[in-house]
């Protein structure tokens, strides 16, 4: 996450206190102006971290691994998950060790501009990513709910390659003006000495520029993203609740509609994770450019509030591979074998057709929506008897 000044510390540097003539000792004016080298609170925020950090780290290597090795899992929707996946991997194991690192010692920050550019840098293209990606996924399942042979023709793997990649250069460029105004800050004794060991990675340019930034960037890659995201996920709602009352087709109704629902059912949970998990982080985002005088207790406010955030930011980085084994019959299977590849394959092929009146409407429908969800995945482990023939139809239409 993003790093302040202390800023608990910040009206005692705006008062003229002349005890702050008297402070000779390095360590004590240190203090002063820069608050504990180390939190209070490192040692039980550092457990909860390693937490999240083990489970993070292991379900996004698992996610993009399945990924990768399967072709079935090889859709435009799961390409969007492997990028989040990639953004929550890149948080994981570059800033939180970073983070902890600075909660164990404030300052001096040991990796100079380079590194104070790489972590502003870093944590602004991930968030930009992983907001965008949550966006586009969110659009293309509108565009599969309400309008599939549109989906069909539009929603591809290429496609959702080029997308991603757009997102990721969109990404680096607009975490570049936050970089900028980020470097080393020095620190000096009254009579205009270098405090030694004082460097901390901070915004060195005028604040209000920083303020309108965060501003700026909180509407357009939080506020106004979660807002289309809403209308988009209410608007599938009504029409899924609009297909429950029709009884026309009811075969192809009682094939399409648990697969459909149940893959919105999982992204819809994603997004609604996803935003609970970052509004503490812009809250606080905003929170801090709006102040303009600080108080003891603003501050006090503030810094729980950074706290509380800094666990959400990191949690939200673990706990989407949770929520696809909870929800997603072929994440699970696809996990499954990885975890156990020494269970046997099944073959679809020991398991009769069904009348071909049936397998064509599964096919037309598998093809259709491009399912990456409960369309009886063919992993190792995973076998199911009483629906035989649509899994066949549908390992069929996969290979053909």
């Amino acid at each position: 996450m993003e790093k302040y000044e202390n800023v608990s510390w910040i009206p005692q540097q705006e008062l003229e206190d002349p005890f702050k003539k008297y402070l000779n000792s390095t360590e004590d004016y240190l203090t002063f102006v820069c608050g504990p080298q180390r939190s209070h609170l490192f040692l039980p925020v550092t457990v909860v971290y390693t937490l999240i950090f083990v489970v993070g780290v292991a379900g996004n290597l698992l996610v993009c691994l399945v990924i990768l090795r399967h072709q079935t899992m090889k859709t435009p929707t799961n390409y969007y998950l492997f990028s989040l996946a990639i953004s929550d991997l890149l948080v994981l194991l570059l800033g939180m060790p970073l983070e902890v690192y600075e909660m164990w010692r404030n300052y001096p920050f040991l990796f100079g501009p380079v590194g104070c550019y790489f972590k502003t840098a870093l944590f602004e293209t991930v968030c930009f990513a992983s907001i965008l990606s949550v966006t586009t996924v969110s659009v293309e399942r509108y565009v599969a709910i309400l309008h599939p042979f549109r989906a069909k023709l539009e929603c591809t793997r290429r496609r959702a390659l080029r997308v991603l990649g757009i997102i990721w250069v969109f990404s680096v460029l607009f975490s570049l003006p936050n970089t900028s105004l980020h470097g080393i800050k020095l620190h000096y004794f009254p009579n205009g000495s270098l405090v030694p060991g004082s460097a901390t990675c901070a915004v060195i340019k005028p604040m209000w520029i920083y303020n309108f930034i965060i501003q700026a960037t909180s509407f357009l890659f939080y506020i106004l993203p979660m807002t289309v995201i809403s209308v988009l996920y209410y608007l599938m709602g009504l029409r899924l609740k609009k297909d429950q009352t029709l009884e026309a087709d009811k075969i192809t109704a009682n094939i399409q509609r648990p697969y459909r629902k149940s893959l919105t059912k999982m992204l819809f949970v994603l997004v609604l994770v996803f935003a609970i998990c970052w509004t503490p982080f812009h809250i606080e985002r905003l929170f801090f450019s709006f102040v303009e005088e600080w108080t003891e207790s603003l501050a006090v406010v503030f810094n729980l509030i950074h706290v509380v955030s800094g666990v959400f930011f990191y949690l939200s980085s673990a706990v989407n591979p949770i929520i696809y084994n909870l929800l997603s019959r072929r994440f699970r299977a696809a996990f499954q074998s990885v975890i156990s590849p020494s269970c046997k394959q099944w073959h679809p092929q020991h398991h009769p057709q069904g009348p071909p009146v049936q397998r064509n409407i599964f096919l037309t429908e598998c093809h259709l929506m491009e399912l990456t969800e409960e369309a009886s995945p063919h992993f190792p482990c995973q076998l199911s008897i009483s629906s035989s023939h649509l899994h066949t139809a549908h390992y069929t239409g996969q290979t053909t």
